[in-house]
């Protein structure tokens, strides 16, 4: 019960201690209020602009076929290791 009472009495001393700041404020401050004054404008339509490409020309693709190296044989090879 001791304990509900000073929590009570903490509570109270809080309003009242909230409440002499608040009138020393207004007293000081004057009775100025505030005007919260909003404008609202509005944006300017954006213009989308949409690139549209050019059609693509035919492409001709040509394939080029190379021909292996044939395989050279025994003697090819030893005369190629010989240097004259």
């Amino acid at each position: 019960m001791d304990d509900i009472k000073k929590a009570i009495i903490g509570v109270l001393t809080l309003a009242i201690t909230t409440g002499g700041g608040l009138l020393i404020k207004n007293l000081f401050e004057g009775d100025e209020k505030e005007e919260v004054i909003e404008e609202v404008t509005q944006p300017a339509p954006t213009n989308v602009i949409i690139n549209i490409p050019e059609p693509k020309k035919d492409t001709v693709v040509k394939k080029v076929y190379v021909k292996p190296k044939p395989k050279l044989s025994e003697t090819e090879k030893r005369k190629k290791k010989i240097d004259w």
